[in-house]
């Protein structure tokens, strides 16, 4: 679905994507993990289209979609979600999902006048298709709440309900279990697993919880300095002696023994 190919981004002298290729298959949850500073949020934002890349090919379904703005790529059917929420926060819960689809007739402010009956019709389908969500994503008792009101986790859940307005096909999820309890974290777990299985969704997640990882990827990608480093399950990536020492500095084959001086 989405190929990366020698993608680098440059910032001056420093190479946050330093000549990165990597696959996305349809119907996957791909983990994206590495050590901070390794590239992949910078690697998400060039595929997303928040940054146009150095060089290199992103694409998707076998179209070039390389540095298409994220206005563009929402039309395609290619969202991502951030660390940090992107609430309206004086909105409501219902009322931040029924203004993400694009092209609304009561867009205009001449539609607004004259066009009242199909803005109506169109504000309870919307109205209907975002209650439809808020169920889904088991969150129904918080429609009315404001959305700057709400729990970080909850945020979490927004965002991903946000893509499931317009039917995403490929949703890149940044550290979407970043400062979520563990209850929460779990709710937004099954979410992702449900949309993947019931709804076909592709996912691509950036995340630093491992066990989070281990429960939903397949298969996982490892960043290192630009570049990717391994590709493989979860389990084969954990006892991966390379992977090891990006994350700690060290091998396990190099640790010594307890007493060891």
């Amino acid at each position: 679905m989405i190929e990366v190919r020698d993608l680098h981004m440059h910032f001056g002298g420093f190479r946050a994507v330093d000549g990165a290729s990597l696959t996305l298959e349809q119907g996957t949850i791909t983990g994206l993990i590495g050590p901070n500073g390794a590239g992949k949020t910078s690697l998400f934002n060039c595929i997303a289209g928040v940054l146009t890349p150095t060089s290199g090919q992103v694409l998707f379904d076998g179209e070039d979609i390389t540095g298409l703005k994220p206005h563009h790529l929402f039309a395609k059917g290619i969202l991502r979600t951030f660390q940090i929420a992107h609430e309206f926060s004086s909105m409501t819960v219902r009322e931040n999902l029924m203004m993400v689809p694009a092209g609304q007739t009561g867009e205009t402010l001449v539609n607004a006048w004259f066009k009242r009956k199909q803005i109506a019709a169109e504000e309870r389908a919307l109205r209907e298709k975002a209650d439809e969500v808020l169920e889904f994503l088991t969150i129904s008792h918080i429609a009315d709440l404001k959305a700057g009101e709400i729990s970080g986790g909850q945020k979490k859940l927004l965002e991903l309900g946000r893509t499931m307005m317009v039917d995403a096909k490929m949703v890149f999820l940044d550290e979407v279990g970043a400062g979520v309890n563990r209850t929460l974290l779990y709710t937004i777990g099954d979410a992702i697993k449900r949309l993947n299985v019931e709804r076909g969704y592709t996912f691509c997640m950036i995340e630093h919880d491992m066990e989070f990882i281990k429960q939903l990827c397949d298969p996982v990608i490892v960043m290192a300095e630009g570049k990717v480093m391994a590709t493989g399950t979860a389990s084969e990536i954990m006892s991966d002696e390379a992977v090891i020492e990006a994350y700690l500095g060290t091998g396990v084959k190099n640790k010594k023994p307890e007493g060891a001086q």
